[in-house]
């Protein structure tokens, strides 16, 4: 069984993916974070000994410590391209990852200080030489951030419609589900997907089905961040089958947040009986002590996967993407050329 399990984490190391559920701040890794820190020196330490220890993750609590501790060490543009290029060389180099969907709150960097015009300069910027130097595609989904209510969404919305840089694809909607009703934002999703913009809300991580139902009824939601109570409403999974509406399934994530118990409770199996699409993704890997390699090797194990099923997973993200056709065509050949 371990010598079963070694060979498809070599496998999976090796199998081409795309990336769909992963937050821009979320992915910074020790090794970033030393970077930014020795440009900004304060209370999160430089050394990588120390930084591996603030990072290793002990409960939701200390994420959100983490989390915002990296925040406050993103002061500049060049802070931003720095992490949007150094996330994709370890993407890219370690992962595997040919195109990622990555989930920005712009907002968040407007309200520290940087111009909506220079933070678009910098991710377009780091995503031009990423894809240069490490052969990964970008692109964005510009993320609500619903703990700052309608005034947050009314800005995204317009760095969406007056900002967009050439790769944005999607408005998406963060942060807390609990006191933070999907419908208030229906006139911005309407206002995004009417210019041409795709529909990539989080719903049902840690409330229940209905707001599931609220982000697909009145946000016209594409695909579903998490999902994850879809699980308790058969009508749900019926019309997310029917559909072919995709979950961005985090199983790791779905622990650290508490949205399930543990693992061997996580609903990705009961998502797969009912034909619903998943995909699998690693939201904040770092801050979670994951990364998707090890997501994979998580699905692998809940759904009984072997190297088949492992490269049907990875062709299942490429398709449900937004990548241009040609991206698409080549990472499933590449996928194809892995798997055999």
């Amino acid at each position: 069984m371990l010598c079963a399990m070694s060979a498809l984490a070599g496998f999976i190391s090796r199998l081409p993916k795309a990336e769909l559920h992963v937050h821009h701040v979320g992915s910074a890794s020790p090794r970033i974070v030393s970077e930014l820190a020795e440009r900004h020196p304060g209370t999160v330490p430089s050394d990588p000994e120390r930084l591996t220890e603030f990072f290793a993750f002990r409960d939701f609590a200390h994420f959100i410590e983490v989390y915002l501790a990296v925040v406050d060490l993103i002061r500049t543009p060049e802070d931003i391209r720095l992490l949007t290029y150094e996330i994709a060389r370890e993407m890219s180099q370690v992962q595997q990852v040919r195109y990622a969907e990555l989930t920005c709150t712009p907002h968040t960097s407007v309200l520290a200080g940087i111009p909506i015009e220079a933070y678009t300069e910098a991710v377009e910027d780091a995503r031009v030489a990423s894809e240069r130097d490490f052969g990964i595609v970008y692109r964005w989904i510009y993320d609500i951030p619903g703990e700052l209510g309608l005034a947050g969404a009314d800005a995204t919305l317009g760095y969406v419609l007056n900002h967009a840089p050439d790769a944005l694809i999607a408005l998406g909607l963060g942060g807390p589900e609990i006191g933070v009703p999907r419908a208030q934002f229906k006139p911005h999703f309407d206002a995004a997907r009417a210019a041409g913009f795709h529909s990539i809300p989080h719903a049902g991580e840690t409330t229940g089905p209905e707001t599931v139902w609220e982000a697909l009824r009145e946000l016209g939601a594409q695909r579903i961040g998490h999902g994850t109570s879809s699980a308790q409403d058969p009508e749900l999974l019926k019309h997310l089958a029917a559909t072919g509406i995709p979950l961005e399934v985090c199983p790791s994530s779905n622990v650290a947040t508490r949205a399930v118990a543990t693992l061997d409770e996580h609903p990705l199996r009961a998502f797969r009986d009912a034909g619903v699409v998943v995909t699998i993704n690693s939201d904040d890997p770092p801050m979670f002590g994951t990364s998707l390699n090890r997501e994979y090797e998580i699905a692998a194990e809940l759904l009984d996967l072997d190297e088949t099923g492992l490269a049907d997973l990875a062709r299942t993200a490429v398709r449900v993407s937004y990548a241009p056709e040609d991206v698409k065509a080549r990472v499933l050949a590449e996928i194809d050329s892995v798997a055999g």
